[in-house]
């Protein structure tokens, strides 16, 4: 694919709000809203990327599904999920920082080497309330070995979901572990 091209100066503006002011990053293709974005001013944070075919369409299944916030719309697309942001963007070919790595979507939806991981306060109402919103679930909420009750969604591009609850049992056995 080559070199990417050099991207225009970055200008910051902030603007009003009413708990203060809001600071937008802004060029002339992207604007993102802060404080929201995955910017660390000190330490790291962790975020989840997914190739994807469709912006849109992965957006609107992470939004409207999930209940995620748009911090930047296309790419690539930040959504702040919960206490953890992801990144959508399009597949493609190297890269000078990842010379020989190419970036697309699961090819067989059966063999699976990594998955987002949602825990969930109350799993059988998650599942009801995303499966009435189009969420695709390969099986209901089940008892694993009474250490958790969950189950597996996919994203519109098959990416494999896991929601999960803990049980007492396991949160008995955490707190043990933790002393």
């Amino acid at each position: 694919m080559g070199i990417l091209p050099a991207v225009a100066p970055v200008q910051n503006i902030w603007t009003p709000c009413d708990s203060g002011r809001i600071l937008f990053i802004e060029d002339k293709r992207h604007r993102m809203n802060l404080p929201d974005a995955p910017i660390a001013h000190e330490g790291f944070f962790a975020t989840h990327f997914f190739t994807v075919r469709d912006q849109e369409k992965s957006k609107d299944f992470y939004v409207r599904i999930l209940g995620g916030k748009v911090i930047k719309a296309e790419n690539p697309c930040y959504i702040k999920l919960a206490n953890t942001w992801i990144i959508l963007n399009s597949g493609g070919g190297p890269t000078p920082d990842k010379p020989e790595v190419l970036l697309e979507t699961p090819s067989d939806l059966n063999r699976v080497n990594s998955f987002l991981n949602l825990r969930v306060a109350d799993i059988w109402a998650c599942y009801k309330q995303w499966s009435e919103k189009g969420a695709f679930f390969l099986t209901k909420p089940l008892d694993n070995h009474g250490w958790e009750w969950r189950c597996y969604m996919r994203d519109p591009d098959g990416y494999l979901i896991e929601v999960g609850q803990y049980t007492q049992l396991a949160l008995d056995r955490f707190k043990n572990d933790i002393r």
